[in-house]
């Protein structure tokens, strides 16, 4: 938690909180380059900044459940999809929102690791069904509440109306980001 007290030149304290970084680097530029727009900086810098701490957090608490974050995707795709917990790979790569590669690379490393397994599909040629295994169950089981939990935890600062509001906003701007792209795929950060 931050403190409510920023340290002097002198040795004391002066009530108020920190600098916002954020804002340093906008009013620098404005300073710099009057007339820059820099409105996103206090947007984009703030997401980018987060989406780094929640992924390196994300990634530490799968390390310590012994699972990486793409198997962990797909076996939630798997649990997610209910009874049998069964989806042909051009269905995966659809609730992933990952390449058809993406795919096949994830179903390899969890059916080597026993966590699921792979049979020809009916009806159409080439079609490839992927289940969730017990083993597969139980990891996908015993993870996804650690990791919903800590984010959870780590979100708190926001109360409930707080978290829907932002989440609308989030909602909003990523559609309107992906639209003007042209790419509506969602990567992990850092991967393209």
């Amino acid at each position: 938690m931050a403190s409510d007290f920023q340290a002097r030149d002198d040795g004391g304290t002066t009530a108020g909180p920190p600098p916002y970084p954020v804002d340093e680097i906008a009013a620098a530029w404005q300073r710099e380059r009057p007339g820059t727009p820099v409105s996103s900086i206090r947007i984009v810098t703030p997401l980018w900044r987060l989406a780094k701490l929640l992924g390196d957090d994300r990634r530490r608490v799968l390390g310590r459940a012994g699972v990486d974050i793409a198997t962990l995707d797909l076996l939630s795709v798997l649990r997610r999809s209910g009874t049998p917990y069964t989806l042909s790979t051009r269905e995966l790569g659809r609730r992933s929102m990952v390449t058809a590669g993406a795919v096949s690379q994830r179903v390899a490393r969890a059916e080597r690791e026993g966590l699921v397994t792979r049979r020809p599909g009916e009806g159409r040629p080439r079609s490839v069904l992927v289940e969730l295994t017990p083993a597969g169950h139980d990891l996908v089981e015993s993870t996804v509440d650690q990791v919903l939990g800590r984010e959870a935890e780590l979100l708190q600062v926001l109360g409930p109306e707080q978290q829907e509001q932002l989440a609308g906003l989030l909602r909003i701007l990523l559609q309107d980001v992906q639209r003007r792209l042209g790419d509506d795929r969602i990567t992990q950060v850092g991967e393209g």
